[in-house]
């Protein structure tokens, strides 16, 4: 008990020492935290960079039991509150109505949005006119997107991947909507997990989304939910992350900036050239972290390779 107090104490204590983030704090990060020229002005990889040689094998060493988790959620056919374009599958053949010898069917998904697991691409988002690295939005036509597309990380994901699992942070099975996770947050859960996350990982952040989901159903999450706070987006360039994943969308709904939403999706995409898994499932990740005390593990994602596309759907795995 005297230890949770001091806790309580200590994160009381950071909230009034936080200044105000307005939208000329957001501004003011965009240039801070750019990645714009680190690479080269022609560079469409960004941050995916900094999973070097090196850093794979490094990953590939994490591989101890052999054990591989999913981090996709089963897809979603019916529409609700967090899902406004529900995945379609149509069968063209089957076992009823094709004498030949194959089933077949067709997929159609609108994955960007709050329902379906997927990796946002650098051309996702725009920011007064311009992309990662300067490319102008103009660049993105009916045609789809003249750079920054998903098709440049067609050599896949490999690098070593953390969780941090917040509502475990705070000794709860999951965040309520609308939950703000701050700096201080971050910090605590590497002390908690024994680990120092640097150059190159890939971060998932839990909020227990789908298991407060299981437990009440859906609800309006694009109004509503948990997520990280703007100031965070500092924390992850002094990290030098790869990419960042979480199980709804990064950013805290609402923002709690006066006319910015997706803070946290701009500074991320456009500033540092990172991309991002939205809509992870992180429940049976959580669970065998947990059970290993180990937070860290090989993780593994291939998005399709579309020409001019601006994100995939895709099934990350970790593997411990």
């Amino acid at each position: 008990m005297r230890i949770l107090l001091i806790s309580l104490c200590v994160f009381a204590l950071a909230a009034q020492q936080r200044p105000a983030v307005t939208e000329a704090t957001i501004d003011r990060w965009m240039t801070e935290l750019s990645n714009w020229g680190r690479w080269g002005k022609d560079d469409q990889l960004g941050a995916i960079n900094l999973i070097t040689a090196a850093k794979r094998k490094q990953a590939a060493s994490l591989v101890q039991d052999g054990v591989s988790v999913s981090l996709a959620h089963e897809t979603l056919k019916e529409k609700s509150l967090d899902n406004e374009n529900p995945f379609s599958q149509t069968m063209t053949m089957t076992g009823v109505n094709n004498p030949g010898q194959f089933s077949v069917d067709q997929y159609t998904v609108l994955y960007h949005g709050w329902a379906h697991t997927h990796m946002d691409s650098l051309c996702h988002i725009f920011y007064k006119g311009k992309m990662y690295n300067g490319f102008p939005q103009q660049s993105v036509t009916k045609d789809g997107a003249g750079k920054l597309a998903i098709a440049n990380f067609k050599n896949g994901i490999f690098t070593r991947g953390i969780l941090m699992d917040i509502p475990r942070l705070k000794g709860v099975p999951y965040l309520e909507p609308g939950t703000a996770i701050y700096p201080e947050d971050l910090d605590a859960w590497e002390k908690k997990a024994g680990l120092k996350i640097g150059p190159g990982d890939v971060v998932f952040i839990r909020t227990g989304r789908w298991a407060r989901r299981a437990q009440k159903g859906a609800w309006d999450l694009p109004n509503k939910a948990a997520g990280l706070h703007a100031s965070c987006a500092r924390w992850l360039k002094q990290r030098d992350i790869a990419m960042l994943g979480s199980d709804a969308g990064s950013d805290v709904q609402p923002s709690g900036i006066p006319n910015v939403t997706h803070p946290i999706h701009r500074m991320v995409l456009i500033a540092m050239g990172m991309p991002i898994f939205d809509n992870c499932d992180l429940e049976a990740l959580s669970a065998e972290a947990s059970k290993r005390n180990r937070y860290e593990f090989l993780i593994t994602a291939a998005p399709i390779p579309v020409p001019g596309g601006t994100g995939s759907p895709l099934n990350p795995i970790a593997t411990f």
